[in-house]
C-alpha cells in the first residue's frame, strides 16, 4: 500500500510517499479503507520532534491520527460495527491507503469522507480545553486564533453552552467567525486594546501559538485561566499547555449528537492528495485556515 513516512525529523521535505506493508486489525481494533484522513498541527510538531514526551515514535514513523473511511477488517472483540461500514476515529499512519484505527463511531448521513475525516481531534481538542479553562454558560471566552478546525469547534460548542465568543482571526476571516456565532475581532498591532472594548474576558484559549501568552493573563488576570494547545512556552508564564487527548470514543459520540443536530459544522477549507503532504503540512504551519485541511487517498 501507498503511505506517508519520514526516516528523520525535520521540515515538510522530509515526507515521503513509500510502498509499505499494509497494517492489520488487533484486539479492539478496526481496519479501514481510508478516504480521507484530517490535517492536524500535533502532525507536523511530530514530524519536527517537538512533542516527543506527549506522542514518542520510533523512526521511520508514518504520519497521521485522524482518518475517516470503509471498515475492512474487525479485530477480535470489537462489537456494534461490521466489515463495510462507514466510520471516522482516530489511530495512527492515517496518511495511507489503509490504517488501523483505536476509537470510531459510524458517519453520521450526509457527511462526506472528507468532512468526517476533520472531525476526531478537532472535536476531542474543543471539548477538552473549554473543560479544562473552566468558562461557564453566561461567561465570556476569548479565543486566540478561531478560524481553523479547533477554532471553529470550540465557537459552535461554546455557544450551544451558552458561553459568549470573541475570537480573534485574521481579516478574511472575520465574516467566518461571525458565522460561527463569535463577536469577531482581527489580531496584529492593537489587538488587546479592541478586545478590551469588546467587554470583559473569564477566560482565554491560545489556539495559534503566535506569543501572545502574556496577553491573554493580562485579559483574564490568572494564569490558570488560560490554557494553550500552541505555545509549547505557556508553563513559564503559569500556563496550562493541553496536548494529552481525554477519552476520544466519548468526543467522537459527542461530535455525532452536535452534527446529527446541525450544532456543528466544520467546512474543508482544501484537500491534498498522499502526495501533496508536504504541502498540506506547509500550509497548515502557515496558519490562516478557515476551518479544516484533509489528505484524501
Amino acid at each position: 500500500m501507498k503511505k506517508v513516512s519520514f526516516a528523520e525529523f525535520g521540515g515538510p521535505e522530509v515526507l515521503q510517499l513509500i510502498d509499505a506493508e499494509e497494517p492489520h486489525a488487533g484486539p479492539g481494533r478496526v481496519r479501514i479503507a481510508v478516504r480521507a484522513a484530517g490535517v492536524n498541527p500535533v502532525d507536523w510538531r511530530v514530524r519536527e520532534g517537538q512533542v516527543l514526551k506527549a506522542h514518542p515514535i520510533e523512526l521511520p514513523a508514518g504520519v497521521g491520527l485522524d482518518a475517516a473511511g470503509v471498515v475492512d477488517e474487525v479485530g477480535d472483540g470489537v462489537e456494534g460495527v461490521e466489515v463495510g461500514d462507514h466510520v471516522f476515529g482516530e489511530g495512527a499512519s492515517t496518511y495511507a491507503e489503509f490504517a488501523v484505527l483505536s476509537a470510531w463511531v459510524r458517519m453520521p448521513e450526509g457527511l462526506t469522507f472528507e468532512e468526517a475525516a476533520g472531525y476526531p481531534s478537532v472535536v476531542e481538542t474543543a471539548l477538552r480545553v473549554i473543560r479544562e479553562v473552566g468558562v461557564r454558560p453566561g461567561q465570556t471566552l476569548l479565543v486566540n486564533g478561531a478560524s481553523g478546525g479547533v477554532g471553529s469547534a470550540v465557537l459552535q460548542i461554546a455557544r450551544d453552552r451558552g458561553i459568549t465568543v470573541i475570537g480573534t482571526a485574521g481579516a478574511a476571516n472575520q465574516d467566518y467567525l461571525r458565522s460561527l456565532g463569535a463577536i469577531a475581532t482581527t489580531y496584529g498591532e492593537g489587538w488587546v486594546e479592541r478586545v478590551r472594548q469588546l467587554g470583559h474576558v473569564d477566560a482565554a484559549l491560545d489556539l495559534a501559538g503566535s506569543g501572545v501568552i502574556r496577553d491573554l493573563v493580562g485579559l483574564t488576570g490568572e494564569p490558570q485561566k488560560v490554557v494553550s494547545i500552541a505555545d509549547l512556552d505557556a508553563p513559564e508564564f503559569g500556563v496550562r499547555f493541553s496536548g494529552v487527548a481525554g477519552s476520544v470514543p466519548a468526543a467522537l459520540a459527542e461530535a455525532v449528537g452536535l452534527i446529527t443536530q446541525g450544532k456543528l459544522h466544520i467546512p474543508v477549507e482544501k484537500s491534498y492528495t498522499l502526495a501533496e503532504a508536504a504541502a498540506a503540512h506547509t500550509d497548515s504551519q502557515a496558519g490562516h485556515a478557515r476551518g479544516r485541511r484533509v489528505v484524501v487517498v
